[in-house]
C-alpha cells in the first residue's frame, strides 16, 4: 500500500504553555503535500511553539494535528525531521572529532550518495574536526547531519542564520530540488529573506499566537509592488509586519508621546527617570 502524501493539516489548534499563557489560539492550516511554506511573523509571534507541536516537542490536544493522514502523538513521527534551535546547541559537534565520524554515526554509509551531495553543496571540508571551526562551518556540518536520512516532512526553524550567503543559497536551492523530485513538504520559520523570492510555494502570516492568513504565494503577490530595494516577498513581510506592530499597539502600555522612559525602580529595572 502507497504511504499517504506528507500534507499537513491543523485544526482548531490552540496551546497554553505551563505558567498558564497563551501559545497558540484556534490555528486552522492545511499544507499541501510537496510544497514549500515559510512561516512568517515578528518574535513572539507563535512559529516555533507551532514547529515544536507538529514535530512532537510538545503534547498537542487530541486530534488537532495530522501529518501525512496520521495522528503523530497516536501513531508516531517517521518520516518527520526537525531541525530547530535548540538542536544547534548539541554538545557532541563542539568536541574533538572529525566529520566523517559525525556523519557516519547518524547513518551516512547507509546513503553514501546523499552524504556526498550534503557535502558538496554544503562546501564541508572532511578534515574539519569540530571543536575547531566557525560556528558557520560547524552549521553546516549540523545541516548535513540532520538532513542525510531521507525524510518525509522537514520543519526548520531559523537553522540557517549562522551560514554566509553563498552556502545559504545551495542549500536552499537543495531544499527545493528535494521538493520537486520526491514525495516530501517543508515548513520554514525564518526571518532571512536572501534567495528566498522564488523558493516558497506558500506563506503562512502568524501574529501573537494566531493565523492572520495563508496561502499559495500567488494570493499574496498583488498586495505589493515591486521594489528596487528588496524583492516582492521582503516587501509583502514588511508590510505585515508593520501592522502587526500596529495591531499590537506600543510595548508596556507607552504611548509614545512625552516620555521615553518608564520609571522602573522598585519594579526590578534600572530606576530611569522620566524624560521630557
Amino acid at each position: 500500500m502507497a504511504s499517504p502524501l506528507p500534507s499537513v493539516h491543523v485544526k482548531s489548534l490552540s496551546y497554553k504553555f505551563q505558567d498558564g499563557s497563551s501559545g497558540l489560539t484556534d490555528v486552522n492550516l492545511d499544507v499541501p503535500a510537496g510544497s514549500r511554506t515559510l512561516l512568517i511573523g515578528a518574535n513572539g509571534a507563535g512559529k516555533t511553539t507551532l514547529l515544536r507541536l507538529l514535530a512532537g516537542k510538545r503534547l498537542a490536544p487530541t486530534d488537532t494535528i495530522s501529518v501525512g493522514g496520521k495522528d503523530p502523538f497516536k501513531e508516531g513521527l517517521d518520516g518527520v525531521t526537525y531541525l530547530g534551535v535548540e538542536w544547534v546547541l548539541n554538545s557532541i559537534v563542539r568536541t574533538d572529532i572529525d566529520v566523517p565520524t559525525l556523519l557516519a554515526s547518524v547513518g551516512g554509509n547507509a546513503y553514501p550518495e546523499r552524504r556526498d551531495e550534503l557535502v558538496d553543496i554544503l562546501d564541508i571540508d572532511l578534515t574539519w574536526r569540530m571543536h575547531a571551526v566557525s560556528d558557520g562551518e560547524r552549521r553546516r556540518v549540523q545541516l548535513a547531519m540532520g538532513l542525510l536520512r531521507p525524510w518525509q516532512v522537514l520543519l526548520l526553524d531559523e537553522i540557517t542564520v549562522d551560514l554566509d550567503l553563498l552556502s545559504r543559497c545551495n542549500f536552499l536551492s537543495f531544499l527545493k530540488r528535494e521538493t520537486e523530485s520526491r514525495p516530501c513538504t517543508i515548513v520554514y520559520a525564518t526571518h532571512i529573506l536572501d534567495n528566498l523570492s522564488q523558493w516558497p510555494t506558500h506563506l503562512v502570516h502568524m501574529h501573537l499566537g494566531t493565523v492572520r492568513q495563508w496561502g499559495p504565494i500567488e494570493k499574496f503577490r498583488q498586495e505589493v509592488q515591486e521594489s528596487s530595494e528588496n524583492s516582492q516577498l521582503s516587501e509583502l513581510v514588511l508590510k505585515w509586519l508593520k501592522e502587526d506592530m500596529d495591531a499590537r499597539g506600543p510595548r508596556n502600555g507607552r504611548s509614545g508621546q512625552g516620555k521615553t522612559y518608564e520609571n522602573l525602580e522598585g519594579r526590578g529595572g534600572y530606576g530611569l527617570e522620566k524624560r521630557p
